[in-house]
């Protein structure tokens, strides 16, 4: 049995607590959150104790650690969960710096303990069964990607200004996409982004609208688009063509009634949002870290890969900025 403290009681705190709840070979201990009611009250309702995360990481009966906390506190975290001898789930991303995020990488791995980031929809069920697909060679030779990422209204502006911007807090999810889907990391990248949907993003020096090409060492290309606003619901596809033909994912929809009549033909709209798009990948994702964790197996996404992503996303903004192609630095 995993004995897991979780760091931070937030919306994403929460889908994590159920999880680790729910899951057979995971107890929830310990809930800390720098407001003291929403650890409460969490812990509370999963029988865990509200406790403060020095605490936690300083408790030896803890096996393990889920960092759901703002993304300025995830490296710090990191090192001192792992110098605990815990392993560690880190939400995405690894720092808003790729400097501090590399050193980051080279103190947990002088632990020897796991790390894994949370790319959630690597654990998607459509997703994963279009890379396997994909690594069968059923459409041969993987040339062109194309992923799409419309969120249905932006978020707050005050969550804008501490996000890192659409790069590094919306699109990395996508970044992670092209790498696991590829199997490999592009060498190129050039963005164009633009502040559409809200002004006020555009004032707090952030894009609501983006689109990047990368392209790959043997001359691959990949195209992503994100955007802030998609009025009919959560926008999550993936389409990519190969040498002898094409693989997609299409939308989860709220429902699979199509009406077809002398008018037309009409279906549901997708699902509104992440939580009810991602849930089964979120209990996938936490099944596999606590197999990787009690098991000894390799951890599904690495530090490693959590570095890649946000390398990919600091170029996307450098290149954005510049108008100008960016070379990778991984």
């Amino acid at each position: 049995m995993l004995k897991v403290g979780l760091l931070g009681a937030g919306r994403i705190g929460q889908v994590h607590a159920v999880n680790i709840a729910g899951n057979a070979r995971s107890t929830l201990v310990a809930v800390s959150d720098v407001y003291e009611q929403a650890a409460e009250k969490l812990a509370g309702d999963y029988g865990a104790e509200a406790r403060t995360s020095e605490a936690i990481l300083n408790d030896p009966a803890i096996d393990a650690v889920l960092i759901a906390t703002s993304t300025d506190t995830h490296s710090d975290l990191i090192e001192a969960a792992t110098a605990a001898g815990k392993a560690v789930l880190c939400e995405k991303p690894v720092d808003l710096s790729l400097e501090r995020a590399k050193a980051c990488l080279a103190a947990a791995s002088d632990t020897g303990r796991p790390v894994m980031i949370g790319f959630n929809r690597r654990f998607d069920p459509n997703f994963s069964a279009l890379k396997e697909a994909s690594l069968r060679g059923e459409i041969g030779k993987s040339e062109l990607l194309a992923l799409t990422s419309f969120d249905p209204a932006p978020p707050p502006v005050s969550y804008i200004k501490v996000s890192g911007g659409l790069f590094r807090d919306m699109m990395i999810h996508d970044f992670d996409m092209a790498n696991f889907l590829m199997g490999e990391r592009p060498v190129t990248i050039r963005a164009v982004g633009s502040s559409i949907v809200d002004p006020e993003i555009g004032a707090a020096g952030d894009v609501d609208t983006a689109v990047v090409t990368m392209t790959y060492a043997d001359g691959k290309i990949a195209v992503i688009k994100n955007s802030r606003r998609a009025v009919y619901g959560y926008d999550q596809r993936v389409e990519l063509l190969g040498s002898e033909g094409l693989l997609q994912a299409q939308n989860m929809l709220e429902n699979t009634v199509v009406k077809s009549t002398v008018a037309g033909v009409s279906s549901a709209k997708p699902t509104y949002f992440f939580l009810e798009r991602y849930m089964p990948a979120y209990a996938t994702e936490w099944e596999a870290f606590v197999a990787a964790a009690l098991d000894g197996t390799d951890m599904p996404v690495t530090l490693e890969d959590g570095i890649a992503a946000l390398a990919m996303a600091e170029a996307a903004t450098q290149s954005a900025k510049s108008g100008q192609v960016v070379e990778i630095d991984y």
